[in-house]
């Protein structure tokens, strides 16, 4: 090596500093030298990399490439203990310090990816295997060539000995091409087989100092400028300089390179701890984040201890308004204008009644009523008899409601009239709130004016949702969980000023709670409409003026803001809360655009941990980028992101969402199995449980939580949850289909709807499948839960492994319907011009069903 740096010194000298240009040097000539062949290349690295193929994004922390233009780069030094302890520890077990390093990237990475079995390159030297003289050769001999290391179900120890054999191997193969390894591996062309790189050297030389600033090691040379350049985004560089290391990170953007620098420091400690221990814990369980790190993600941006948030029930609160505003309005529902002492006293003949009928604490009483007062009254008046109620939508298909009545095992169900006509018989027991009798009843009856005791734990509601297995599952909803949800929003969205909330959805819609109960609890009216939509949304907050809050899904900000004028807009509502999914930070622009006095409030929060557990207000003139932040847990809530193994992932990185705290409910009704798995142990705080949400996120810098998306297929259509294979299992129970899956789309941005694509059972019956599918379904489950369109397909596309690759599924075609009656007069020619430009067709027929052409209520 002397001779090679002596000759270097006189080409640098004679060339004015620059060196020449490097001899050529072929790989495959060291290769035929050592004797190993292309083929054997081939099969190592297919052996290697074998199932990387059924990979769809490179391994690593980020999933693009650079320059090296946008990084930042970011030194530390690694010495004294630490640095001691790796040498230990290393020679302890006859491996090299390179080997341990190597292993502690392989767990950051899998940390920061989300994954358990990582790939990245490795920079080789190049002249271990280069043949005799290769030490006279000018010129880069260095190599990067693939790594890959399992870090799920592994121990310690085992896990070093596999990347020590690896590196070993490895050295073989110095003088593959990388693009031999990319072929070998089967991934597709254009598709990096790793993005990041870690790059080992031994070094002995000074890195500068006081005396030498610019250092370069060569006796009388200079460094002058130095920049670094690479095509990966992540690039971690360990200088082994004999006692210490020098550990430097360049990190492409958005990437921290302080905070992954961090990650392997700590990493590294817990990885010489666990082998000085023996090395038999799992590598997936060695630490990532240190102790301030983790005290940060875990308690510091959690929601704050309350003691006063929750303390009463709402019932206790309601019966609290009505001694303080006895007169006030309670319940506006068209000419209907009911005052609070009023709406309490109906309750309490209501709560007399049920009692009558034997309904007590823990029964569960059905809700199947028109938006109004009786609705209001009923739910109060279940709580003052001491039992819980279930939302039904009368709107909902005959068999849902049947599955529902029968699996929540409600004594009694409260309707009307009108709507009994189209429930289900079965065994059921109805009592329509105006059938004559009844009303008779309830007048000579007896009254409950007391409220029962405030058990936290005691039964609210059981709301039912989407279910992944067919059957929808209902969510057991405790008085504790709902007082601190309606205890905390009444302050934190300044309802103590009144101002009141449109009740414009369906009870058996979470959002509606927020629009009910707050209110009442507040001093403000309910003002219902009859009818549910947008349109009625907008018709309410056209006619009266100065909302407290609205409630609304992130599909109705777009449509209001074209359904209300500039000035009915301005004075609608103080302020918007949001939520049932992703919120478009284009559509809260143009809301406070118009509306800039007003907040818009995105609140997140599953069924499971009652309504909002976690929010973010935005003001006009403050930024959010393209998806807006679901911000903060709120008072007495705990909002974990973990990883697999339950432990917190890094600032920045990508986790699944668990929810600890008052809000999180009992499980579901009548399903322990589920429970059980929905349900779990809190490892972070003692006899706790928390609930696995199934939701992606990650915490930005700033402490804010960002939605990312779902873990599982579950997906929000038009603010309600579904579960496509629920409604799949439907669709394929229909005799003429063989085969379906159902899936969201969104191929127009901020459209998603559910397609489903079908086999026929058989050939040449497809032509009339998609209307009959439909209809099908539509007879069997809520208008939401309807494909928009059905995809006829003579065969599933399959991956290798057999399953439905939902990649290959086409993008549905939708065009007019059969019948094809031209417009008769320019009324009807400028109708069908406005369907079609709304639904994206080309042409609509006068006679064409608007929602058999993917037509929705939010459309």
């Amino acid at each position: 090596m002397e001779v090679l740096l002596g000759e270097l010194r006189e080409l640098m000298a004679g060339r004015g500093g620059l060196l020449p240009e490097p001899l050529p040097f072929r790989s495959f000539v060291a290769q035929a030298r050592l004797g190993v062949s292309r083929e054997e290349h081939e099969r190592y690295f297919a052996g290697l990399l074998g199932d990387v193929v059924e990979t769809t994004a490179p391994f690593g922390l980020v999933e693009v490439h650079g320059d090296g233009s946008g990084t930042e780069q970011v030194k530390r030094e690694i010495d004294g203990e630490l640095a001691g302890r790796v040498r230990v520890v290393a020679r302890g077990l006859g491996v090299s310090p390179a080997t341990v390093f190597h292993l502690a990237w392989a767990r950051v990475l899998a940390a920061v990816s989300g994954r358990d079995d990582v790939v990245f390159g490795t920079v080789l030297f190049g002249r271990m295997n280069a043949g005799a003289g290769s030490d006279r050769v000018p010129g880069l001999f260095i190599n990067t060539l693939p790594v890959r290391v399992g870090t799920g179900g592994v121990g310690v120890g085992e896990a070093l000995e596999g990347v020590r054999r690896q590196l070993a191997e490895l050295l073989v193969h110095e003088h593959a091409p990388l693009a031999l390894a990319q072929q070998a591996s089967g991934v597709p062309g254009g598709s990096p087989l790793f993005s990041s790189v870690f790059n080992y050297r031994y070094s002995r030389m000074p890195d500068g100092g006081p005396d030498q600033p610019h250092g370069s090691g060569l006796d009388g040379v200079e460094l002058v400028y130095l920049r670094d350049r690479s095509n990966y985004p992540l690039n971690v560089s360990v200088n082994d300089l004999g006692t210490g290391f020098a550990l430097t990170v360049h990190a492409a953007v958005p990437a921290d390179a302080g905070v992954v620098c961090g990650l392997v420091e700590t990493v590294l400690g817990g990885l010489v701890g666990a082998l000085e221990e023996g090395g038999g814990g799992w590598l997936s369980g060695v630490d990532v984040l240190g102790a301030a790190e983790r005290e940060r993600v875990l308690v510091g941006w959690n929601g704050v201890v309350s003691a006063e948030v929750g303390e009463r029930s709402v019932p206790e609160l309601f019966a609290a308004q009505v001694v303080r505003t006895p007169d006030a309005a309670a319940v506006i529902c068209g000419d209907a204008r009911v005052s609070f002492a009023e709406l309490d006293a109906r309750a309490s003949r209501l709560a007399g009644f049920l009692r009558a009928q034997g309904v007590g604490a823990e029964s569960l009483v059905g809700l199947c009523l028109p938006r109004g007062v009786d609705l209001v009254a009923s739910v109060l008046a279940v709580w003052k008899a001491g039992a819980a109620y279930v939302p039904l939508d009368p709107e909902y298909p005959a068999e849902r409601l049947a599955f529902m009545l029968a699996d929540s095992r409600a004594v009694l169900t409260l309707t009307t009239e009108e709507i009994l006509e189209d429930l289900p018989a079965d065994r059921n027991r109805y009592v329509a709130l105006d059938d004559p009798l009844v009303v008779g009843a309830l007048a000579g009856g007896l009254s409950v004016d007391s409220v029962p005791p405030f058990v936290p734990g005691q039964l609210a509601y059981v709301m039912y949702t989407s279910g992944s297995t067919g059957r929808p599952k209902g969510v057991a909803v405790t008085h504790g969980g709902l007082a601190n949800y309606v205890g905390w929003a009444v302050g934190a969205y300044g309802m103590a000023g009144g101002g009141g909330a449109p009740l414009h959805s369906s009870l058996a819609f979470d959002l509606t709670v927020t629009s009910l109960l707050v209110p009442l609890v507040s001093g403000s009216a309910v003002v219902a409409s009859a009818a549910g939509g947008a349109e009625a949304l907008a018709e309410l907050l056209g006619v009266n003026r100065g909302f407290g809050l609205v409630k609304a899904v992130p599909g109705h900000l777009p449509l209001l803001a074209e359904l209300l004028t500039p000035e009915r807009a301005a004075g609608s509502s103080r302020r918007l809360v949001v939520g049932g999914e992703a919120l478009a930070g284009a559509d809260v622009r143009g809301w406070l655009g118009r509306v800039p006095d007003s907040v818009v409030v995105n609140e997140y929060g599953p069924t499971e941990t009652v309504v909002g557990c976690c929010v973010f207000e935005v003001r006009a003139g403050q930024e959010v980028g393209e998806v807006v932040p679901i911000g903060r847990p709120i008072a007495n809530t705990r909002m974990y992101v973990l990883d697999a193994g339950l432990e917190p992932v890094p600032v920045g990185v990508v986790g699944e969402i668990y929810v600890a705290g008052t809000q999180v409910a009992r499980g579901y009704r009548g399903r322990p199995g589920l429970t059980a798995e929905r349900f779990v142990a809190c490892p972070f705080e003692p006899a706790a449980r928390m609930y696995r949400t199934g939701d992606l996120a990650r915490w930005g810098a700033d402490g804010q939580l960002v939605y990312v998306g779902r873990a599982d297929e579950q997906v929000k259509i038009r603010g309600y949850r579904v579960e496509p294979g629920e409604v799949g299992a439907v669709a394929a129970s229909h005799p003429g289909v063989a085969q379906a899956v159902v899936v969201a789309r969104e191929d127009v941005p901020g459209d998603r709807r559910l397609v489903a694509y079908v086999v026929p059972a058989e050939a040449g019956t497809g032509s009339e499948l998609p209307s009959v599918v439909r209809e099908f379904v539509r007879a069997r489950m809520p208008e939401f839960m309807v494909p928009s369109v059905v995809v006829v397909l003579e065969a599933l596309p399959l991956t290798v492994n057999g399953k439905v690759d939902h990649r290959a599924l086409p993008v549905p075609e939708v065009v007019a319907g059969a019948s094809r009656r031209a417009p008769a007069d320019a009324r009807e020619e400028v109708l069908c011009a406005a369907f079609a430009e709304v639904l994206g067709l080309p042409d609509v027929g006068v006679d064409d069903d608007f929602f058999t052409l993917g037509g929705h209520s939010l459309l």
